[in-house]
């Protein structure tokens, strides 16, 4: 539930103005278009000293990259490189503190893990809503319809009677601006779609009681990111522009929604009436399914899957673990030698460069931005989100790391198995990332203790599948 992109692919997942119904203030939304969180080697920001070492580690490493490829090779690993990230450490001179949190990841001071909500009778102002009644039955939102004006009613009730459905919520989707940046946000039922969300999340009765009394609640990651007042008011545009109070801090887990209100809240924004359907179908084949949905749906609708998956395969992965299930050698090869020197060399250029939340270059970046925008420039096809780049290869043991394969981690406490943040793996036990906002693009010792989900080899032939098939 993230949207620091602001901006939607052309096309099948691009923003099309919703017409009549709005202005340009509030365009329909095709999710998934951001990615990233932070993460932390140090906990503080680096200053000129470190940005000047990045520098010369960059040309060190690029030195490597071309002695090695004149010789059609990559530079030669030497030993473990969880050992090489210790050393590493040391050499960089980190703190203490900073060498202990190769065993985990920065999280925001003062969080508690968990969803952060304002409990309702302390938020003044605002009407208290319905009322929401127990948690029901968790449903994984496995696809969503998208289209840029109301669906009809028959379509949900269609998709419920789909061989393989479990359940099917409408709700409205657009992009709406927060405090002047566009933000991918849905209008909803509170008591109904809590069920969709990601777990924490659903369970917190508190979140979506100030939902259904007309406050906004966004992805925790967004709210740390872009210091929103827990409890405070924002202004929320679409047509009008609305001073909403901010009811708490939940990632939903739909890829790009980084805000929900309820559906009355919506209609008063502007934003179209039931333009979307949540899908769950945890046991069915989605390729499948997706097809009988683009049969059946209006033709100005479209389809995604909101679960990574091994495209070609069909097949979805284990939850919260980075690495394409099904996919086997016949799908490779990997990047070629003259590709992977290329993506690295695009890669470490961009060191030194500033850190902005949804940022894909060519002056700042985001985590996956900075992958995709490397890897473009090496002929590779990538998805834009990082959940999704998680899935454009085989999961390979860290003790066959190779630079150029990608490190994914969960850093969002409210979805703990939810994929957030890449990193580039330079070799030697050092990474490159784009951490956070007030930092810039960096060279760090990679980490693979709690929190690490998995190291991927890119397969260009899958990844330009999933980046077809996927948000971004």
């Amino acid at each position: 539930m993230r949207d620091g992109s602001r901006r939607l692919r052309a096309g099948l997942w691009g923003a099309v103005a919703v017409g009549i119904v709005a202005s340009a203030s509030v365009a329909v939304i095709f999710p998934g278009h951001h990615s990233d969180s932070a993460l932390s080697v140090s906990g503080t920001h680096r200053g000129e000293q470190s940005q000047a070492a990045d520098k010369v580690t960059a040309a060190r490493i690029m030195a490597d990259l071309n002695a090695a490829a004149a010789h059609g090779q990559l530079p030669l690993q030497t030993g473990s490189p969880i050992a090489a990230a210790r050393a590493a450490t040391q050499q960089l001179g980190q703190t203490e503190t900073a060498a202990a949190q190769q065993e985990g990841l920065f999280v925001p001071a003062g969080s508690s893990g968990s969803v952060v909500a304002v409990p309702p009778g302390e938020m003044s102002g605002g009407k208290t809503g319905q009322v929401i009644g127990k948690l029901g039955k968790l449903r994984p939102a496995d696809l969503l319809v998208v289209a840029p004006t109301s669906l009809p009613r028959a379509a949900l009730r269609m998709i419920r009677h789909l061989h393989g459905v479990a359940g099917a919520e409408a709700v409205d989707a657009a992009r709406i601006k927060i405090n002047g940046a566009y933000v991918a946000m849905l209008g909803v039922k509170p008591s109904t779609f809590r069920e969709y969300a990601a777990k924490p999340t659903a369970r917190a009765t508190a979140l979506w009681q100030n939902v259904a009394g007309g406050r906004i609640i966004v992805s925790y990651l967004m709210g740390q990111q872009e210091k929103l007042p827990l409890g405070g008011t924002i202004g929320v545009t679409g047509t009008t522009t609305k001073q909403l109070r901010v009811g708490g801090f939940g990632t939903v887990g739909i890829d790009g929604v980084d805000a929900v209100v309820s559906d009355s809240v919506a209609r008063s924004l502007g934003m179209p009436a039931g333009n979307a359907i949540v899908i769950s179908a945890p046991r069915a084949r989605l390729s499948t399914l997706m097809h009988q949905l683009k049969l059946k749906l209006p033709k100005h609708a479209s389809v995604t899957p909101l679960v990574a998956q091994a495209v070609e395969h069909g097949l979805p992965v284990t939850a919260g673990s980075a690495g394409a299930i099904g996919v086997t050698a016949a799908d490779g090869p990997g990047l070629t030698v003259p590709q992977t020197r290329q993506f690295l060399t695009v890669a470490l250029d961009q060191v030194g460069k500033r850190y902005v939340w949804g940022g894909a270059g060519p002056n700042v970046f985001d985590c996956s931005g900075l992958v995709q925008w490397s890897m473009r420039h090496a002929g590779i096809v990538m998805p834009r989100v990082a959940v999704n780049q998680a899935q454009t290869g085989p999961q390979i043991p860290v003790s066959e790391l190779e630079p150029g394969d990608l490190l994914f981690y969960h850093t969002d406490p409210t979805a703990p198995t939810y994929i957030s943040h890449v990193a580039i793996y330079l070799g030697d036990g050092l990474m490159e990332q784009a951490p956070e906002p007030g930092m810039d693009v960096e060279i760090v010792p990679a980490i693979f203790g709690q929190g690490f989900a998995g190291a991927v080899r890119v397969y260009p032939r899958v990844a330009a599948a999933v980046a077809a098939n996927s948000p971004g």
